[in-house]
């Protein structure tokens, strides 16, 4: 009896807006026998009991052990990624609007942050220089103390750092990895490339 391949690929990263994901949604099937990929295109992968924002990590693995279940004379060839990530993104109307002013806002907070960072680096990094010679330009007299600009520097700098790094005690503001603990994996990974290539250079490694 001659087997039936069935060829998969799955990208990294699938985004889908429905709580009921079907396999179709989120893996790209390639066989001769089409009424096979229609067929487990319709089969139901997962459903999202949270309308919310989420992502979801799957290996590989679970998509044989469905297709196999449902067909076990199939032979499934992986072409893509042997692990994936479904996110899923709840549908919503459009605001126009609303995207107009998000992209007004991170040019002018661009604008300003570059123009305050030549600044400082043109004073030596002296942040107190550069806001006296602000209230100078601005007021037409030199300024001693504090004012308004120290106090929001004082505040927006801290304030900066958590939302920057998205983590503070149990509080987040999505479920994304900081840029913390993406720099972590990517040094663990380093790390772990490091130990595989000493170990074959010196003859440690261990194989059959």
């Amino acid at each position: 009896m001659k087997e039936t391949v069935l060829y998969i690929k799955a990208e990294k990263d699938t985004v889908v807006t429905n709580t009921k994901v079907f396999l179709q949604d989120v893996v790209t099937m390639y066989s001769t026998d089409k009424d096979l990929v229609k067929e487990l295109g319709q089969q139901v992968f997962m459903v999202v009991s949270k309308k919310k924002r989420e992502k979801f990590v799957f290996s590989v693995l679970k998509l044989v052990d469905m297709i196999t279940k449902e067909h076990p004379g199939v032979v499934v060839q992986n072409l893509g990624e042997t692990d994936f990530i479904v996110e899923y993104m709840p549908p919503g109307k459009e605001h126009r609007i609303w995207e107009w002013v998000k992209t007004i806002l991170v040019c002018i907070s661009v604008f300003l942050g570059s123009a305050f960072t030549i600044m400082t680096f043109n004073e030596d990094v002296s942040v107190q220089e550069v806001f006296q010679k602000f209230y100078l330009l601005v007021t037409g007299r030199e300024h001693t103390g504090y004012g308004v600009l120290e106090i929001a520097y004082a505040v927006g700098l801290p304030l900066g750092i958590i939302v920057f790094y998205n983590h503070f005690t149990k509080l987040k503001i999505d479920s994304d990895p900081t840029p913390l603990q993406v720099q972590l994996r990517v040094y663990e990974q380093d790390v772990n490339e490091a130990i595989v290539e000493n170990a074959s250079r010196e003859g440690k490694e261990r194989d059959a």
